[in-house]
């Protein structure tokens, strides 16, 4: 496996999406419950195709682009909006940077890291880890660089964001992602209940860090990618669950943005796995 990542990390970023892209279709035609989930799921945020069909193909870039972003040449990037990130920063509370299954999420962790780490420390991000082993090890070695670490989704991952946190560092996590049962509660995702990992609330709530928006918008014909930030437009709420409605609030407005680069076929309101 570390072979065809090596292989396909030497390859022009535009020939991944074109591979990606294709690849995106090959999958929509051949899987019917994939079709079928990704259908019911724009629906329900109230989009028609015209709207979402553009983001069959960006899923297969998600796929594709991922050895040149792990292994390769950094690609071109661009800020279209930092002062958000900057201004969190700058306050020394810590930053939770928050991102939905959006554009390119490897990236953002990539050029925060790149464009902030030197001066506020290591960026702490949170990751699933495969259930492959060969792929995990992948992984593990990608996306841990100078200026980000990546920890699983375990109690001790948890605890090293609590401490990079609390040092007036910077965590960042997709709060769209099903968390294992316990571990999130049921909260309406574009009005349909999704479990939805209560870890990003938590984290604001228990450390006084500042949550930030953060997307990767990727560029047409292999051009990059161009990074944009936000505040939230409210205080998050003290009460748990309350702010858990807000942060998926937030996500759905960044998703309605730009939702030809959501990933749609994503199964947001599947049932929560039982075990860690």
């Amino acid at each position: 496996m570390l072979f065809w990542f090596r292989f396909f990390s030497r390859w022009p970023l535009w020939a991944l999406h074109l591979l990606g892209y294709l690849g995106g279709w090959v999958a929509w035609l051949a899987a019917p419950d994939y079709r079928k989930r990704f259908m019911a799921n724009a629906r329900q945020a109230g989009l028609n195709w015209s709207q979402v069909w553009g983001a069959i193909g960006q899923a297969g870039c998600m796929s594709a682009e991922l050895p040149r972003l792990w292994l390769g040449r950094t690609p071109h990037v661009e800020w279209a909006s930092e002062a958000a990130a900057a201004q969190a920063y700058a306050a020394g509370d810590g930053v939770v940077f928050l991102t939905p299954h959006m554009g390119c999420f490897e990236i953002t962790a990539q050029a925060l890291a790149q464009r902030f780490g030197q001066a506020h420390g290591t960026l702490t991000v949170l990751y699933r880890p495969a259930r492959q082993a060969q792929l995990n090890a992948v992984m593990e070695m990608a996306r841990n660089r100078p200026g980000l670490e990546a920890v699983p989704t375990t109690l001790s991952g948890v605890r090293q964001m609590i401490k990079a946190l609390r040092q007036g560092q910077a965590v960042g996590l997709l709060p769209d992602q099903v968390p294992p049962d316990g571990l999130g509660q049921w909260a309406p995702f574009f009005g349909k209940p999704a479990y939805t990992m209560t870890l990003a609330a938590r984290l604001v709530q228990q450390t006084g860090a500042r949550p930030v928006l953060i997307w990767g918008e990727r560029l047409a014909w292999g051009q990059g990618y161009r990074l944009h930030t936000q505040s939230l437009a409210f205080e998050l709420s003290q009460d748990l669950a309350t702010a858990v409605v807000q942060i998926n609030q937030a996500m759905e407005k960044m998703v309605l943005q730009r939702p030809s680069q959501y990933l749609w076929g994503y199964a947001r309101y599947k049932s929560p796995r039982k075990d860690n």
